[in-house]
């Protein structure tokens, strides 16, 4: 089906038991001339074999698509495909070819749980063998959470995986949306980056390393425990030497590590004044997991011994307790101050300097199917996807 500019549109198409529509745009062959190197045939045959890199675009949704209408800002399908075709720079011989797999119901993040996080993670899987790159167009207000989870759930990962989105929509004059895609783009195109990344404003973060640290500015995401993987200034830089080795050979299968039952899990940031009574209210079964979020390096009130019961009664029959620190930067000890200790013998384990977003969906991870939680204690202390320092 044609949309009027030579592009070609494909039709809602079912997946996974909803519709998708999907934009194609086009893939060119790049002339010789763009490459300053003396002419000969030889050159003019490997021209001719150079095709473009290919890019998959899963579009779930947030700010980055959304239009002005009476009732503010809201996603609209078409919309952000109709607005893609306006930007002259994505036709340039330069960019990656790239298709637009927009989903239905198009979300606000906030809405996302982690059966959302197992779609995208199978829709990348599904479209792995015929991408160069994969770009996950989503909401800001839980991007990080999505960015941890894929980076745990996609298993043999050897080519990039890029999560971006905007604070200002696409439509408007004055937008960050542009340069986040472009250069979301470029590196998901242009880089084998063997990791899912969350770029934005500039800076390109490992996915289970950021959080979002200002609801406003442009550069709302940060990566406080660990240096960004790269950058984007006059050239685009990327810091190699922090780059994971690729999981698989490329070539080989993605394997999606499902979360076919999903775990119960929470979390819990601790105040001044917190109560057993509350505590144990929120470590009832069915409870599975749950992240501590307390003091400094992961102190907490050492002297409530109800407190402290509650925690070791509910360690006892299986609940795996993960600290990490309110803190925005720094890692948790239990073995500096008795208040951590006391958390440590009742059988909290430390989550050393994982952000809140990625131990959360780690524990979701780990928590589904059968595996005991003595091992997931274990490989929640463990480094398994750059999540923390070793």
């Amino acid at each position: 089906m044609g949309d009027g500019t030579g592009n070609t549109v494909q039709g809602t198409r079912k997946k996974a038991g909803e519709p998708h529509q999907v934009l194609h745009l086009p893939m060119f062959i790049l002339p010789c001339s763009l490459f300053l190197v003396p002419f000969s045939t030889n050159n003019a045959q490997s021209a001719e074999k150079r095709v473009k890199k290919r890019v998959y675009i899963a579009y779930t949704g947030g700010t980055i698509g959304m239009e002005r209408t009476p009732r503010g800002y809201a996603p609209t399908p078409g919309f952000l495909q109709r607005q893609l075709e306006q930007i002259a720079e994505l036709q340039r011989d330069e960019m990656p070819g790239f298709t637009v797999n927009e989903y239905q119901p198009l979300l606000d993040s906030s809405n996302m749980t982690p059966a959302h996080w197992l779609r995208i993670a199978s829709d990348i899987a599904d479209n792995y063998a015929q991408y160069d790159g994969f770009i996950v167009l989503h909401g800001t207000d839980t991007m990080a959470y999505t960015a941890s989870a894929l980076s745990f759930m996609l298993a043999g990962l050897s080519k990039p995986v890029v999560v971006t989105g905007s604070q200002i929509p696409l439509c408007e004059i004055r937008n960050d949306a542009r340069e986040n895609l472009i250069n979301s783009l470029l590196i998901a195109g242009n880089y084998p980056i063997p990791e899912v990344c969350l770029y934005f404003g500039n800076k390109l973060l490992r996915g289970n390393r950021s959080v979002k640290v200002d609801a406003d500015a442009l550069d709302a995401f940060d990566s406080p425990n660990f240096p960004p993987l790269g950058e984007a200034g006059v050239n685009i830089e990327i810091n190699w030497d922090l780059v994971t080795r690729p999981a698989a050979r490329p070539g080989h299968a993605l394997e999606v590590l499902q979360l076919e039952d999903p775990s119960v899990v929470g979390a819990l940031r601790l105040f001044p004044g917190i109560s057993a009574r509350m505590l144990r209210n929120i470590l009832n079964p069915p409870l599975q997991g749950l992240v501590l979020e307390a003091f400094g390096v992961g102190n907490g009130p050492e002297e409530d011994a109800e407190f402290l019961q509650v925690l070791q009664e509910a360690t006892e029959r299986g609940v795996v307790i993960v600290d990490c620190t309110q803190c925005l930067k720094g890692t948790v000890q239990l073995q500096d101050y008795a208040s951590g200790r006391e958390l440590a013998r009742a059988g909290v384990v430390s989550g050393f300097d994982m952000t809140a977003e990625a131990a959360l969906t780690k524990l979701f991870w780990l928590l589904d199917g059968n595996r005991r939680p003595e091992e997931a204690r274990v490989l929640m202390q463990s480094n398994l996807r750059g999540e923390m320092t070793a």
